[in-house]
């Protein structure tokens, strides 16, 4: 999803840093938008002081900051249930699923104040608004996310920040591709039309569109709210699910 936006945003003219964990993956993704457009920044922001320095590094590379898309805080681990997760299962899906959000917005505001305003998007989850037992400590930290976001957007406001939280459902990434055709492989059918079934049989996902999305569109959202075009929205937590919760 956050290539997907970077896509977008350099499509309409925008100048990009992408950050990841992966420095080979970073590389392509700067290869695929244009050497001239992006540039590739590897780190982790689970990790104290490291968005920091990537920000700062952002900030040297554009030479302004207009806006932050953090869309990091996935977390297999947080997908677990009371009894199931650790505490160590906890504290990492903090640092993950939170802290990462929390540490990156932290240091992009007071670029954006002082370059007279500018935009954060975080991500939280449909399943935020669909509590489920066996998600328990990701369910609840994606809902710190979108408390985080609101309360940002309340306090920064006056500085000309703007900030707002999306919330995917199913999205066809790569991980969910793959989930296809292994899928596939297994039960010997069709990938084409298993995953939409399995989505509305197997996880009881009531979804109105009766598919997953797609990378594109959460990256049309996200390039949206980063821009002008989205100049008196903010604090808004945005469900972009197929229609999965109403």
């Amino acid at each position: 999803m956050g290539l997907a936006t970077a896509e977008v945003l350099v499509a309409d003219g925008a100048r990009v840093a992408l950050v990841g964990r992966d420095t080979d993956r970073a590389q392509a993704a700067v290869e695929r938008l244009g050497q001239g457009r992006a540039t590739a920044l590897v780190g982790d922001v689970g990790r104290p002081g490291e968005a920091e320095r990537l920000l700062a590094e952002a900030v040297e590379a554009l030479g302004e900051l207009a806006g932050v898309a953090v869309t990091t805080g996935t977390s297999t681990a947080a997908h677990a249930s009371l009894d199931a997760a650790s505490d160590q299962v906890w504290a990492d899906a903090v640092d993950d699923v939170l802290m990462g959000t929390v540490r990156t917005v932290r240091a992009a505001v007071p670029h954006l104040v002082a370059g007279g305003g500018g935009t954060v998007v975080t991500t939280a989850a449909y399943g935020m608004r669909a509590y489920h037992p066996d998600r328990l400590p990701y369910v609840t930290l994606k809902s710190g996310v979108a408390a985080f976001t609101k309360t940002v957007a309340r306090a920064y406001g006056g500085s000309g920040v703007r900030a707002n939280c999306v919330c995917p459902g199913a999205i066809e990434t790569a991980s969910l591709a793959a989930l296809r055709g292994t899928l596939a492989r297994e039960r010997g059918v069709p990938p084409a039309g298993l995953l939409e079934q399995i989505m509305v049989e197997e996880w009881h996902m009531d979804v109105a569109l009766r598919r997953p999305g797609t990378p594109g569109e959460v990256g049309d959202l996200f390039a949206f709210l980063l821009s002008p075009r989205a100049g008196y929205l903010t604090g808004a937590v945005i469900n972009i699910d197929g229609g999965t919760q109403f």
